[in-house]
C-alpha cells in the first residue's frame, strides 16, 4: 500500500502477504490484511479488506469480472496503472481513496511462492521507497545525416528536421536548409526507464515557412534488440517516404540519479562518501569523461508560500505545495503536501553531473487536480555558486527570474566534482534541453535585445572615437603615451604578444577584484528590461486570450522571430567575452588564463608555420580519423558556458530581509 503523491515517488505506508493454501478453490473469501513495514515490524499499519476469489486461470468464472465492474462502480476515481505488466491471472489496479491510497492486488499467483518469498518482496518494496534509483540506463543517439530524402519543394529540394521521441521524452533537432542530403552531427542523450527497452519513434520533417510543415517520413529504434555497452551504427530506411537516417546508439548504465528521505544520506554514509570522492578524485580523471561530478540536493521545507486556492466561506487560502528539481535534462519531483503554506518535504535528491557549469532550478507549483499546476516560484542556482553543505534560505523568484514572489525555500546542496573532467568538457558541445517552447514575437523583447546589442557595438564605436581621438591630440599628454606605445609595440611586435595582452587583461581585472576597486556593477539597464518584459508577458497572456491576431501572422513573425533571436545571439556573445574578463565566473577566468598562458607560451617558442601546419593537417584528416565525430568550436564551446548579462541577473541570489514580511513583496499571481 503507497500513498499516492503527485510527483515520481509514492510513499510506502505497508505491505502484507496473503498465503495462497488457507483458501477454497472457485469460492469467494473475505481477508483481512494486517500491514506491516519489516523494518519496524513492532508499528501498528492499519489493514485492509479483500474479497478474494482463488480460481484456475483456464475457467476465468463470472465472479471475478462482477468483482471487478462492482469494484469499479464503487469507486469514483478508479483507473488502472499505465505501464503496468500484463500478466494472464493478474488483476492491477490504482484507486483514489480518501487517503489518496494506490492498491495493488495480484489475485493469482504462482503456487510455489512461499511465506519467505513474500516477506522477501516486501522488503525489498520498503527499501526501494525509501531510496530509489529512477531510471534504469542512458540512451545516446547521435544523429549523423539522411540520404536521398524525398524532394517537398518546388524547387525539388527539402528543409529537412527530425524529432526524436522516447516515451515523455523528445528531441528536435536542427534544420538544415535545401537539400536531400542533410548532414545533421548532432548529439541527444534519453534517459531508458525500462529494463527491456524501449522503442524510439523518429519522424523525419520539411520546414515551411508560413504555412504547417510537411511530413518526410518515419523510422523506429527498438532498443531491446542492441546490445549495451556499444556503439552500434544504423540505417534507417524510412516509411512512407524516401531515403534513410545514419544514426549512431549507445546504451549505457545508469547515472546515479536518485529520491530518498533524509534519512538516507550517501555523503553522511561514511563509505558511501569515500566512494564518491574516490570516484572524482584526480587520480580518475580520465576515466568516463562524461561523469564530471555528483550532486546532492536536500529539498528540506519552505515557507510563507503565496496561497493559490480560495475555499470555504470565509475565503479561506491555501496551497498545495510540491517541489520540482531540475539539472539539465534531469527532472524530479517531491511529494504534494496538502492545504499548507509552509510545507516541509524533507527529500535528497542525486544528480549526476556532466557539466559542471549547469544551472540547478528548483521550482514550487501549486497541484490542482483538474487543471495544470499554478506556478509558485522558483530559484536558479549556477553548481559553481555553490556553498557545501550549507542550509540556506533562498528567496522565491517570479518566472523571469527578475524580481522576488512571496516565500522561501530551504535547500542544502553538496556539489563533488574533477576540476580537471570539468575543464575538458567546457571544451565540448553543451547538452541539449528537451524540445520547449518555440519563441514568440515579443515588443519588449525585441527592443532588449536591440538595446543589448546596441550596448555592444557603442563599446567599439567609443574605443575608435577614443583611437581617433589620439590621432586628432584632442589631448597631447594622451596621444603622445600613444604614439610610443605604437611606435614601441610594432617595433617589437611578435604573435605571443596577443594572448599576452588578453591575459593581463585578466589579471588587472583580478587584481582590482582583489584589492576592492572592483570596477563592475550590477547591471540595472538589463534588470529594468526583464521586468518590463515581465509585464508585457502578463500583458500578452491577457490579450491572447481575447484576440488571436498572431495567429494569422506565421511569417512575419517568424521573420521577426529570427531577427529577435540573432540580436539575442549577438549581443550574449559581447556580454559573454566582457564577463570572461570581468571574473563574473572565476573558474571560467581561471581556466582562461591557463588557456592564454599556454598560448603564449606555444606562440614564443614554435614558428607560426608549425602552428599552422598542424592545425591545417588535422582539419583536413579529422573525418578521416573519426567519420562520424560531432563538429565543434572550443572557443564558442567555452564562451557558451560564461553567463550573459540576462543570465547574470536571472542567477543573482536575492537577499532574505530581517523582517521577512511575504504580504509587504511584489505579489505575482499565479
Amino acid at each position: 500500500v503507497f500513498d499516492y503523491d503527485f510527483g515520481l515517488q509514492d510513499d510506502f505506508i505497508g505491505s502484507a502477504f496473503l498465503d495462497l493454501t488457507s483458501l477454497e478453490l472457485n469460492r469467494q473469501t473475505d481477508v483481512t490484511l494486517c500491514l506491516k513495514d519489516p523494518h519496524y515490524p513492532a508499528h501498528d499499519l492499519g489493514s485492509i479488506l479483500l474479497s478474494v476469489l482463488l480460481a484456475p486461470i483456464e475457467e476465468q468464472p463470472e465472479a471475478t469480472m462482477l468483482m471487478r465492474k462492482s469494484w469499479k462502480r464503487s469507486s469514483k476515481n478508479y483507473d488502472v496503472l499505465p505501464n503496468m505488466p500484463s500478466r494472464a491471472g493478474n488483476l492491477w489496479h490504482r484507486i483514489h481513496s480518501p487517503s489518496d491510497c494506490v492498491l495493488m492486488t495480484s489475485f493469482c499467483v504462482p503456487s510455489n511462492q512461499n511465506h519467505e518469498t513474500f516477506q522477501t518482496q516486501s522488503l525489498r518494496l520498503s527499501d526501494l521507497h525509501r531510496k530509489s534509483q529512477l531510471w534504469r540506463g542512458i540512451v545516446s543517439v547521435t544523429l549523423i545525416e539522411g540520404r536521398e530524402l524525398k524532394a517537398m519543394d518546388a524547387n525539388g529540394l527539402s528543409d529537412p528536421y527530425v524529432k526524436f521521441r522516447l516515451g515523455h521524452q523528445k528531441y528536435k533537432s536542427k534544420i538544415v536548409p535545401k537539400t536531400l542530403n542533410p548532414q545533421w552531427r548532432e548529439q541527444f542523450d534519453f534517459h531508458l526507464y525500462e529494463e527491456r527497452g524501449g522503442i524510439i519513434d523518429i519522424t523525419v520533417w520539411d520546414k515551411d515557412a508560413g504555412k504547417r510543415d510537411d511530413f518526410i517520413g518515419r523510422c523506429q529504434v527498438d532498443l531491446s534488440t542492441l546490445s549495451k555497452e556499444q556503439t552500434h551504427k544504423l540505417e534507417m530506411p524510412l516509411e512512407e517516404g524516401e531515403g534513410c537516417l545514419v544514426l549512431l546508439v549507445t546504451l549505457t548504465a545508469s547515472a546515479a540519479v536518485t529520491i530518498s528521505d533524509l534519512s538516507v544520506n550517501s555523503l553522511e554514509d561514511q563509505k558511501e562518501r569515500e566512494e564518491i570522492l574516490k570516484r572524482y578524485s584526480p587520480m580518475m580523471m580520465f576515466h568516463n569523461m562524461k561523469d564530471v561530478g555528483f550532486l546532492q540536493v536536500k529539498v528540506i521545507r519552505a515557507e510563507a508560500l503565496m496561497a493559490a486556492d480560495v475555499t470555504g466561506k470565509d475565503s479561506f487560502s491555501k496551497s498545495d505545495p510540491f517541489c520540482v528539481v531540475e539539472l539539465n535534462n534531469d527532472r524530479l519531483l517531491t511529494h504534494t503536501v496538502y492545504k499548507n503554506l509552509n510545507p516541509e518535504w524533507n527529500k535528497i535528491f542525486t544528480f549526476n553531473i556532466k557539466d559542471i557549469h549547469s544551472v540547478l532550478e528548483v521550482t514550487v507549483y501549486d497541484e490542482d487536480r483538474d487543471r495544470s499546476a499554478d506556478f509558485l516560484g522558483k530559484v536558479a542556482i549556477p553548481l559553481l555558486s555553490i556553498q557545501n553543505g550549507e542550509q540556506k534560505a533562498y528567496v522565491l523568484k517570479n518566472k523571469q527570474l527578475t524580481g522576488p514572489t512571496k516565500g522561501v525555500i530551504y535547500l542544502e546542496i553538496d556539489v563533488i566534482f574533477n576540476a580537471v573532467k570539468a575543464s575538458i568538457q567546457t571544451l565540448m558541445p553543451k547538452e541539449q534541453k528537451y524540445i520547449e517552447e518555440e519563441n514568440r514575437l515579443s515588443k519588449q523583447l525585441l527592443l532588449r535585445n536591440f538595446g543589448r546589442m546596441k550596448r555592444c557595438v557603442m563599446v567599439l564605436i567609443n574605443a575608435a572615437y577614443y583611437i581617433s581621438s589620439c590621432f586628432d591630440w584632442d589631448s597631447p599628454p594622451r596621444s603622445l603615451a600613444a604614439f610610443l606605445l605604437f611606435l614601441f609595440v610594432v617595433w617589437n611586435f611578435e604573435l605571443y604578444m596577443i594572448p599576452l595582452a588578453l591575459l593581463l587583461l585578466l589579471a588587472w581585472n583580478y587584481f582590482l577584484i582583489v584589492s576592492g576597486k572592483d570596477n563592475r556593477q550590477h547591471d540595472m539597464v538589463v534588470e529594468d528590461m526583464l521586468e518590463d518584459e515581465e509585464e508585457e508577458d502578463d500583458r500578452d497572456d491577457k490579450d491572447s486570450e481575447k484576440k488571436g491576431f498572431m495567429n494569422r501572422l506565421y511569417a512575419i513573425q517568424e521573420v521577426c522571430v529570427s531577427v529577435q533571436n540573432i540580436l539575442d545571439e549577438v549581443a550574449s556573445f559581447g556580454e559573454r567575452v566582457k564577463n570572461t574578463f570581468n571574473w563574473t565566473v572565476p573558474f571560467l577566468s581561471w581556466l582562461a588564463i591557463v588557456a592564454l598562458s599556454v598560448f603564449t607560451i606555444i606562440l614564443y617558442f614554435i614558428p607560426l608555420r608549425y602552428i599552422v601546419l598542424v592545425w591545417g593537417i588535422n582539419k583536413f584528416t579529422k573525418k578521416l580519423r573519426s567519420p562520424y565525430a560531432i563538429d565543434n568550436n572550443e572557443l564558442l564551446d567555452f564562451l557558451s558556458r560564461v553567463p550573459s548579462d540576462v543570465q547574470v541577473v536571472q542567477y543573482h541570489e536575492l537577499k532574505q530581509e530581517p523582517s521577512h514580511s511575504p504580504s509587504k513583496r511584489k505579489k505575482n499571481n499565479p
